[in-house]
């Protein structure tokens, strides 16, 4: 089933209905930590992340039970897991399994990142939503 674009340019869905398609500029970003927002997709066992960061911001140190794996697309980014640090760059990638510690601080010019999570992030359903913005990639 499309979804049909309305007048006022918004996509609208039918009652219960959930589209296998979106756009991330359509997407309600999770505010992650302040200068960090994350405009995410959930399947059922999977959460997908665009996760933007402002230049110099960090996502302190933290640990959960998900899985994940990213790659920058865009910037750089200082990644400490289980006390190793990297700073990598466009088409580096990470591995992070659940429960190790783990933190990243942005460089100079910020950073775009690919984040992919098993199982899916449910704890993001209680942060703050802000409202559906073009992210800083593509």
């Amino acid at each position: 089933m499309l979804r049909r674009r309305h007048r006022d340019g918004h996509h609208h869905r039918p009652a219960g209905h959930v589209s296998a398609f979106d756009r991330l500029d359509e997407v309600r970003p999770h505010r992650l930590w302040e200068g960090i927002v994350a405009r995410s997709v959930r399947g059922d066992r999977i959460t997908f992340a665009v996760v933007d960061l402002d230049a110099g911001v960090a996502a302190p140190e933290h640990h959960h039970g998900n899985e994940q794996l990213g790659i920058v697309l865009k910037g750089s980014i200082t990644m400490v897991v289980d006390g190793e640090s990297r700073t990598l760059g466009p088409g580096e990638t990470y591995v992070i399994r659940g429960d190790v510690s783990h933190s990243a601080t942005s460089g100079p010019e910020g950073a775009t990142v690919i984040d992919v999570f098993s199982p899916t992030r449910e704890d993001w359903e209680r942060l703050e939503r802000l409202e559906p913005s073009p992210g800083q990639w593509p």
